[in-house]
């Protein structure tokens, strides 16, 4: 058994995708389309969005798609366990581009540096590093 993610989006899977790719996370290995294969769209606007993609780069595996009916994401959040400051503060800075930081990167009361973002996709990201001996 495995626990896995899976995003949903209105009509912006493709660029979040693209976006999560441009930061380094891994990219889309496989993709199926509304209106193509005879998936048929829900709608016309969902012609050509995505209907199905798995994602997937080292230690990162998680599906999405676009759903006309889909909520707001919210009461969830990815967490990324990284061993490395350096590779945090990069990756935290990138995924923050047009988003919201809610908890700025900070050694916490447990010890590790952590910080917490909604990216401009509206995907809660959370960062744990544990890489003590650079603090």
């Amino acid at each position: 058994m495995q626990l896995s993610n899976y995003l949903f989006f209105t009509t912006t899977c493709e660029q979040a995708l693209d976006f999560y790719t441009q930061c380094g996370l891994g990219e889309m290995t496989e993709v199926s389309r509304y209106g193509l294969n005879g998936i048929a769209p829900p709608n016309a606007e969902m012609h050509g969005k995505v209907m199905h993609a798995r994602f997937e780069g080292p230690g990162v595996l998680f599906y999405a798609s676009d759903n006309h009916d889909a909520e707001p994401m919210r009461g969830s959040a990815h967490i990324l366990m990284l061993d490395e400051r350096g590779q945090t503060e990069t990756l935290f800075a990138l995924m923050g581009q047009g988003g919201k930081v809610s908890t700025p990167l900070a050694v916490q009361p447990w010890g590790d540096f952590y910080g917490k973002l909604t990216d401009r996709f509206g995907v809660q990201w959370m960062f744990n590093c544990t890489d003590r001996t650079a603090l």
